[in-house]
């Protein structure tokens, strides 16, 4: 029987990052996944490679747009194989690499399964059922989610997908039909298109990507319906069924009417479950909420003070860097600092072609908090950088305290979206004024200057708007 000062269960962005803060700050860590090296879902199975593929899927949305400034490039001929290659290779690269990095602190790491005995101690089994007691002073549970099934349908993972087995790529389907309007679907389902594939994406509420600020999903479904070859909202799928052609899915549509269609394929995208089930938790003081979600306070603590939980696993937004942040904020705690995980604002980035991205209060929300807040938008046919770049589809949208002039959330529709962001949730974070972003310089032609232009139309003043006095 080991014992271990640190044992962290569950290797993503949110356990490996918990793992090397731990082992610098000079803790003896053990590290438990069952990959061969660190990485989790997002390296593995998501983040990572489904980027990889939408960088693809650019290039040849790109070319074909590429033909409106005098260009014409014949059509791609994809090598699956190639591409295949070339995207495992971006995993291993990246994995290896955590392996290496992981080494070099002197990190225990062992490939298998955990199991909570008790408030101190776990029961590890490797991979051929060999298992042994490792005992523990403190332990955090990073053990991610796992994509959500569809009630009664078996995934086989040859014409029935889910987002893990449609990053293989293994062919291009004439047909796909996606169930889910959320930022997976809409992501995988972009990449399918651009590689041929006819698209229906069905979603049961009335738009997509529910929850995101309206004006930036407006941005984005005009490209969406031109990509893809239907989308179905307020629909509801009551049957999937294999059939000797392919799937057979039953459609029922906010009238109650019924039709069917078939695909060559599905995806099943309907969100992720917490992987909170045959942990031990019930030997433990550790309690799940309805949804399957590990209860943490602030500093990450379940009702075991040497148990925490973060990530996916602890609850939404079920995203890397919240992990990674929340990771690190439980080490902290463990290391005896005062810290908790109180962001003012956590970044969230759809990478659909054009991209979203947001941070902090959205418009919808502040109108339920019955705030008093000012809207200010920056549309980005008005930028010079986007109309060199024939991407005048954007808007940079600010959400502004009307008394203070303090930045309360920013929400960006527009290529690049994602790396824009991270200027506004600082900004967000530091309590910065619409006047700090109105005179902060940026430079020019980017596509960085929208955001502080949209601070100028909040006092009025922008450069490339004109609006009248009233």
């Amino acid at each position: 029987m080991n014992k271990n000062q640190l044992i962290v269960l569950g290797a993503g962005p949110g356990g490996y990052a918990a793992a090397f803060l731990a082992a610098d700050l000079g803790m003896d860590v053990l590290l438990i996944d069952e990959e061969k090296n660190p990485g989790g879902v997002c390296l593995y199975k998501g983040c990572i490679p489904s980027k990889a593929l939408l960088h693809l899927a650019k290039l040849i949305s790109d070319s074909k747009d590429a033909k409106n400034f005098g260009l014409n490039f014949s059509k791609p001929e994809i090598d699956l194989n190639k591409v295949r290659h070339w995207k495992n290779d971006v995993v291993n690269k990246l994995t290896s690499g955590l392996g290496q990095l992981g080494r070099q602190r002197k990190i225990s790491y062992l490939q298998g399964y955990a199991k909570l005995k008790d408030n101190s101690s776990i029961e590890f089994s490797d991979k051929s059922g060999k298992s042994e007691i490792i005992q523990f002073d403190n332990l955090i549970i990073a053990t991610g989610s796992s994509p959500a099934n569809f009630p009664g349908i078996d995934i086989d993972h040859s014409v029935i997908l889910d987002s893990t087995s449609a990053l293989d790529i293994n062919d291009i389907p004439k047909t796909m039909l996606v169930i889910g309007g959320g930022y997976i679907g809409l992501e995988l389902g972009t990449v399918y298109a651009n590689f041929g594939t006819k698209v229906t994406v069905t979603e049961m509420l009335p738009g997509i990507l529910n929850g995101a600020d309206k004006d930036l999903v407006s941005v984005l479904s005009k490209k969406v319906n031109t990509l893809f070859e239907s989308v179905k909202l307020s629909t509801k799928v009551l049957e999937i069924k294999k059939v000797k052609n392919g799937v057979k899915v039953t459609f029922e549509n906010n009238n109650s009417e019924k039709s069917d269609e078939i695909f060559d394929k599905v995806l099943i995208s309907i969100g992720r479950k917490p992987n909170s089930i045959n942990l031990g938790l019930e030997n433990t003081k550790a309690e799940t909420d309805e949804k399957g979600f590990i209860k943490v306070d602030k500093q990450l603590r379940t009702a075991e003070k040497n148990i925490f939980a973060i990530g996916d696993v602890a609850g939404e937004p079920m995203l890397a860097h919240k992990a990674s942040h929340e990771g690190r904020t439980a080490v902290e705690v463990i290391a005896g600092h005062k810290y908790e995980f109180s962001p003012k604002a956590i970044p969230a980035v759809v990478f659909t072609d054009p991209e979203i991205a947001w941070c902090g209060i959205t418009e919808e929300q502040a109108k339920m908090q019955n705030m008093n807040v000012t809207v200010s938008k920056f549309p980005w046919a008005a930028s010079g950088r986007a109309m060199t770049l024939g991407r005048t589809d954007g808007l940079t949208k600010l959400i502004i305290d009307k008394d203070s002039g303090r930045i309360l959330g920013v929400g960006i529709a527009g290529t690049g979206a994602g790396d824009l962001i991270s200027e506004c949730v600082l900004a967000v974070e530091m309590g910065a004024n619409a006047d700090d972003l109105k005179l902060t310089i940026h430079p020019h032609p980017t596509l960085s200057e929208t955001i502080m232009e949209a601070a100028e139309v909040f006092f009025g003043q922008s450069t490339h708007i004109f609006r009248p006095k009233k």
